[in-house]
């Protein structure tokens, strides 16, 4: 079963028209959340930044779109679908209404969510060989609007045809400066020593929740210091560890980058952490 607009209607359920506006334009955000046995992880970050989204993007938040609403909306939906006991890949998207050309004729939202079931509870850390390249076609720009997740994924799409056609597992993604920012699917992390750096919002990488929570998690350590700075390829072959993190699968280690092969002690370490932080809230 999907929910769309509180309604739940059967999957194969035609829901949209030709008019629809994230069809045609990419006029709409997502979040994709981990759901455990009755728990959202890290929801209320998934809710402020999509609450700050709408209003970047200029959408009117209709006065129910509470916290409390849009949870209890989600867990109908994993509800209906008998999957409430379990591990579930949620994902929320709201799209502005039909009606206009680029300018829309209205500023209304609605919303849909799809629930699907996972494997594992937790993140768990797959150490399997995970080889990534840079994707120098095509750049990411360096603005707020980079930052969000929204259905503007042409790009990714690219990189990942790019990535299967050459055999790697992801690609990492450039700047129009020629930094390296964000992964495919996720934000980036490089380990040198006791140093943990990641690209700066300001680079054009998505504001990713985990990204948020692991560098509260690395701040709060004493083992690690933390680096919030651009990244030049040229650093990529120079550090210890790679490392990508998403809301899905948490932490991804990245085993080799061309000629350079990674350990994955520092992601194992965090793993832990993370696991921690995600059940506390």
């Amino acid at each position: 079963m999907v929910n769309c607009n509180g309604e739940l209607l059967a999957e194969d359920k035609a829901i949209f028209t030709h008019n629809n506006r994230a069809f045609k334009y990419g006029d709409a955000l997502f979040e994709t959340v981990r759901y455990v046995n009755g728990t959202l992880f890290f929801w209320e970050d998934h809710y402020f930044r999509l609450m700050a989204s709408m209003r970047i993007l200029r959408m009117e938040i209709p006065m129910e779109f509470t916290l409390e609403f849009l949870e209890e909306e989600i867990k109908k939906t994993i509800a209906s679908n008998n999957q409430q006991n379990g591990a579930v890949r949620v994902r929320l998207t709201v799209f502005r209404n039909e009606g206009g050309l680029y300018t829309p004729s209205t500023n209304d939202v609605s919303y849909v969510i799809e629930t699907n079931p996972m494997e594992s509870p937790f993140f768990i850390l797959n150490e399997d060989d995970y080889e990534v390249e840079l994707f120098k076609d095509y750049y990411v720009n360096k603005d707020m609007l980079s930052n969000l997740k929204s259905t503007n994924k042409i790009l990714n799409v690219v990189a990942s045809v790019y990535a299967e056609e050459n055999g790697y597992a992801n690609c990492l993604l450039v700047n129009t400066d020629k930094k390296v920012v964000e992964a495919i699917n996720g934000n980036l992390f490089l380990v040198k020593g006791n140093e943990i750096k990641t690209p700066p919002l300001g680079d054009g990488c998505l504001d990713g929740i985990i990204r948020k929570n692991l560098m509260k998690i690395i701040a709060g350590s004493e083992e690690y210091d933390l680096v919030e700075d651009s990244i030049s390829p040229f650093e990529l072959q120079k550090v210890d560890e790679l490392f990508i993190t998403n809301s899905i699968v948490g932490i991804q280690p990245i085993s080799k980058y061309r000629k350079k092969e990674y350990d994955t002690k520092v992601a194992k370490s965090l793993i832990g952490k993370l696991n921690a932080k995600a059940r506390i809230g």
